[in-house]
């Protein structure tokens, strides 16, 4: 692995083990719970969590498995998928209907049931922007799906729900956070490039944050751990500006190719070259 040195005070949360150490952590549940009570939007839906193993596989050796950053249940059995996707994919609209719909068929028994489902919520917070279809779009950084009815514009169910966080599109500077909504965005946004808690970003939550993301509670392991996700995370980015500068005029599935091959390279795994572009991994075993 390349060697160099973590010159910032603090974890990026933007990583696979930055992210997985903020939230993914027995001594953080207090901190995941926040979190999704202030994105998610509905008062007291979760008070406390249980971690699931966040691998779930197919009912055949045939069907592709799924590994969630994050699983969770609450006190009410609703479950919780908690994502970060660090690039834009072509299809990752139905992959966001795909994860949501595994935690759905497993609640499903042997036997007779009344089909009577608790709630799934799938949270992504993306590192990139994922709605532009309109011009009110682009100061929207949290959006809310549900199932609706057309005619009426009504909700037709509360039990199958996607937010979307789109860091991006979050421009405030420190000095305009009002509400902790903004506080959690600001921080996600900005954490590896701060040299302390601004004083604007108050409260416990916060505190705790801040110190539980400072790079010098990583041991040795995990400072090396820390490292690897770093590179990795630099390689998806410069996958993706390779690919944009050197197929601007290919297709879509050519630019895909295109960042396949430059994360081969780079020996990313197969799965998320896949997560990344779409393209099946028979096409990708082959350029490899």
């Amino acid at each position: 692995m390349e060697d160099f040195t973590i010159h910032s005070k603090y974890v990026d949360p933007l990583t696979d083990f930055g992210f997985k150490w903020l939230f993914f952590n027995e001594l953080n549940k207090d901190l995941l719970i926040n979190f999704l009570n202030e994105i998610i939007r509905e008062e007291g839906l979760v008070t406390d969590i249980r971690y699931l193993p966040p691998e779930q596989l197919g009912y055949s050796e045939k069907e592709r498995r799924a590994v969630f950053d994050i699983f969770c249940t609450n006190e009410k059995g609703e479950y919780f998928v908690v994502e970060m996707q660090r690039a834009k994919q072509p299809y990752f609209r139905d992959r966001s209907i795909f994860y949501a719909s595994l935690p759905v068929r497993r609640q499903a028994p042997k036997g007779s049931w009344n089909f009577c489902l608790k709630a799934v919520y799938l949270v992504a917070i993306l590192d990139f922007v994922l709605f532009n279809e309109f011009e009110e779009d682009k100061e929207q950084v949290i959006e809310h799906i549900h199932l609706v009815r057309e005619r009426t514009k009504t909700v037709y169910s509360r039990k199958l729900n996607f937010v979307f966080v789109e860091l991006p599109k979050f421009r405030k500077p420190v000095e305009e956070l009002s509400t902790n909504t903004d506080n959690w965005l600001f921080s996600l946004k900005n954490l590896s490039t701060l040299e302390g808690r601004p004083p604007e970003v108050q409260g416990k939550i916060f505190e705790k944050l801040f110190k539980s993301m400072e790079i010098e509670r990583l041991t040795v392991e995990d400072m090396e751990a820390y490292k690897k996700s770093v590179l990795e995370y630099r390689d998806v980015r410069d996958s993706v500006e390779y690919a944009r500068e050197e197929g601007r005029e290919e297709g879509r599935e050519q630019r895909n190719i295109a960042i396949a091959r430059k994360c081969l390279k780079k020996n990313m795994s197969i799965d998320d070259i896949i997560d990344l572009t779409g393209l099946p991994e028979e096409q990708i075993l082959k350029l490899k």
